[in-house]
C-alpha cells in the first residue's frame, strides 16, 4: 500500500520522481478502502485450464498480503470444452454477461492455444475483442498474458505478430529498460522470465505503436504499457509459471516424440537444466529410442530426479510486479466496481506520468 503525502515534505516529490508510489492527501482522503474484484479470462485448453488457473490465483493472492481479492474466472464459449474442464467451467466459472452486468476492478487475460498463423482467423478473434473492448471502457487495468498481448496489438495498434524460425523456449535474463514507472517499483534491474512461444512482438512494433516498454531481453520485448501508462499492461513472458511448468511442456514434447506424433526430439529449455539434468535427459532419450526401436513400451520418465533440481528464479518479480500492478489499481480504481476510476483520475493519464 503506497505511503501518503500528508505535506509538502520534498521527499514526497524526490520519492514519485523515482517511481515510488506516493498517494496526494486529497485522494487518500476520498479512497473508498474495499475489496478488490478481479476478473481471470480463462482462454488456455481443457488440460492446461486448471493449472493457469491456479498460478494467476497464486500470483494474485501472494502479490499483497493487505488488500482482499475476489478473483472471478470465466471463458468464452466459443473455446470447445469436454469431459472434466467443461464441468469445471460449467460449475465454477462465471459468464462474460455476469462480469458485465457486476463489473471489474481489473482483468487478466490469459494466453491461448491456437490453430494456423492467423489470429483473427480464430473462433475466439471477435468475443475476444468484444470483452477487451469492454475492459477498455469500464475497467481500470487490463493485464494481458503472450497470446492475449499479441491479439491486442494486433486489433487495437494495428502490430501483427511474427512467427520465430525457433521456438522462444527457456528462462531468459530480461533488464529494465523504464526504471521509473511506478509498475517496476523495487523490481531489480536485472530478472529472469519464463518465455514459451513461437511467435514475437518486436521491440521495434512496440515502439511503433506508441506502447512504453518497461522490461526486455535477447529475446525480445516482455513488459510493457499502453500508451496511458496503465490501461492495459503487456506480458510477452510467462512470469506465472510455476517451476515446474516449463518441465511439464518439455515432458510433453518428449512423449509426443516417443508416441511418434512428432518427428523431432525437443532441444533443452535455455537456461533450465542443471548439468546433471541434461545428462539425466540424454540416458533417457537414447533408453527411449532404444525402446521404441525394440516396439517396446516407452520407459518412465525421470520427473523426480529432474524436479529436485529445478530453481525458481522469476517468482519474486512476478510478485513484485503484479504487486504494484494490484496497488495501483486500488489507488484509482471508483469505489463503484462498475466505474473505471475515481473523479479525480485523468484516464488519459491514470498514474499521471506526463505531470512528472
Amino acid at each position: 500500500m503506497p505511503i501518503v503525502a500528508h505535506n509538502n515534505l520534498p521527499t514526497f516529490q524526490r520519492l514519485r520522481s523515482e517511481g515510488v508510489n506516493v498517494l496526494p492527501s486529497d485522494r487518500a482522503l476520498h479512497q473508498d478502502i474495499r475489496e478488490l474484484h478481479i476478473g481471470l479470462l480463462n482462454m488456455m485448453p481443457d488440460q492446461a485450464l486448471a493449472a493457469t488457473e491456479r498460478q494467476f490465483f497464486r500470483l494474485i493472492g501472494e502479490s499483497n498480503p493487505i488488500a482482499q481479492f475476489y478473483v472471478h474466472p470465466f471463458t468464452l464459449p466459443e473455446l470447445p470444452r469436454v469431459g472434466e474442464a467443461l464441468t469445471h467451467v460449467a460449475t465454477y466459472y462465471e459468464t462474460f454477461e455476469q462480469i458485465r452486468d457486476q463489473g471489474l476492478d481489473a482483468l487478466i487475460i490469459t494466453g491461448a492455444n491456437v490453430v494456423g498463423p492467423e489470429l483473427s482467423s480464430q473462433p475466439f478473434w471477435n468475443p475476444l475483442i468484444d470483452v477487451i473492448d469492454w475492459a477498455y471502457d469500464n475497467v481500470t487495468s487490463t493485464l494481458c498474458s503472450c497470446l492475449a498481448t499479441h491479439a491486442v496489438l494486433e486489433f487495437r495498434y494495428g502490430q501483427k505478430r511474427t512467427p520465430r524460425a525457433r521456438k522462444t523456449w527457456g528462462v531468459f535474463p530480461h533488464h529494465l529498460v523504464d526504471r521509473t514507472h511506478p509498475l517496476v517499483h523495487d523490481v531489480n534491474t536485472r530478472f529472469d522470465v519464463p518465455h514459451s512461444r513461437w511467435n514475437d512482438v518486436s521491440r521495434a512494433q512496440f515502439d511503433a505503436a506508441g506502447l512504453r516498454v518497461l522490461a526486455e531481453s535477447d529475446v525480445g520485448v516482455h513488459l510493457a504499457t499502453s500508451p496511458d501508462g496503465f490501461r492495459f499492461v503487456f506480458f510477452q513472458g510467462h512470469p506465472e509459471y510455476d517451476t515446474i511448468s516449463l518441465l511439464k511442456e518439455y515432458k510433453r514434447e518428449v512423449m509426443r516424440y516417443g508416441e511418434a506424433a512428432s518427428a523431432d526430439y525437443p532441444p533443452f529449455v535455455t537456461n533450465y537444466f542443471t548439468r546433471r539434468s541434461r545428462a539425466i535427459l540424454n540416458e533417457y532419450r537414447q533408453q527411449l529410442d532404444e525402446r521404441t526401436a525394440a516396439g517396446q513400451e516407452a520407459p518412465a520418465f525421470p520427473d523426480r530426479l529432474l524436479t529436485a533440481a529445478l530453481d525458481n528464479t522469476w517468482r519474486d518479480t512476478a510478485h513484485a510486479v503484479v504487486g504494484n500492478w494490484v496497488g495501483l489499481v486500488y489507488q484509482l480504481t471508483n469505489s463503484d466496481r462498475r466505474v473505471p476510476f475515481m473523479a479525480s483520475v485523468d484516464p488519459a493519464d491514470p498514474l499521471g506520468l506526463d505531470k512528472r
